[in-house]
């Protein structure tokens, strides 16, 4: 393995250690990524480089008991391990990657030609309002960018737009890496869970709403 990665140019060892680095932090890699100024989707230099050197990088991360695996039908890279604990999500992020699967299998499902997935702040809404997720508290503006930041880290939306005010018309791109993250048969439990607590909540019987739930 380490002939291999001594015998490359100094450059190809820093896309390396770059892609490494990258998918300790994010565990997700995309092959395309949403481009605000052009946009378009682009091809992701860091996707390339990891398919480059797919067979050395399987035997570094190895090493530590994760497996990188490569998701050819949706374009994915990414890192597994049974062994560390991911970062807890908020129960506001939970709710958020819930509907945005939902969101994303409707879309496609209706879809004639095109694999790009859109939606806005106001369809989310919607959705936690109908599946009644959320109690009568309004979502503050920081809990609200937490959730969108968590999400764009593990590469399941890009904004649209630059980031200013995140408005109702906000629109995001969403990733495939949704399916990656949930399947559809666990949505509908993990909602009917959420709309149970709500209920609870509704009638006095517990005073926090904030819990963190495991990724």
């Amino acid at each position: 393995m380490f002939p291999y990665y001594n015998e490359l140019l100094d450059e190809e060892k820093d896309e390396l250690k770059e892609v490494i680095k990258t998918l300790y932090f994010q565990t997700y890699l995309l092959e395309r990524k949403y481009d605000k100024k052009t946009e378009r989707y682009l091809p992701n230099r860091l996707y390339r480089t990891c398919e480059r050197h797919l067979d050395f990088l399987k035997e570094y991360f190895k090493i530590g008991d994760i497996d990188l695996i490569e998701n050819r039908q949706y374009g994915i890279m990414h890192i597994v391990t049974q062994n560390l604990q991911g970062d807890k999500l908020s129960r506001l992020t939970t709710i958020f990657l819930l509907l945005l699967k939902l969101i994303f299998d409707e879309q496609m499902n209706t879809a004639s030609s095109s694999i790009h997935v859109y939606t806005s702040l106001n369809e989310v809404y919607e959705k936690i309002q109908l599946f009644r997720l959320w109690n009568n508290k309004s979502i503050s503006p920081t809990e609200l960018r937490k959730t969108i930041a968590a999400l764009k880290k593990y590469q399941v939306i890009e904004v649209a737009e630059e980031m200013g005010d995140l408005e109702g018309d906000t629109r995001f791109i969403i990733y495939p890496t949704v399916n990656l993250l949930l399947d559809s048969q666990s949505i509908a439990a993990i909602i009917e869970q959420y709309q149970e607590e709500e209920e609870v909540i509704a009638d006095g019987q517990i005073s926090s709403t904030f819990e963190n739930v495991s990724e």
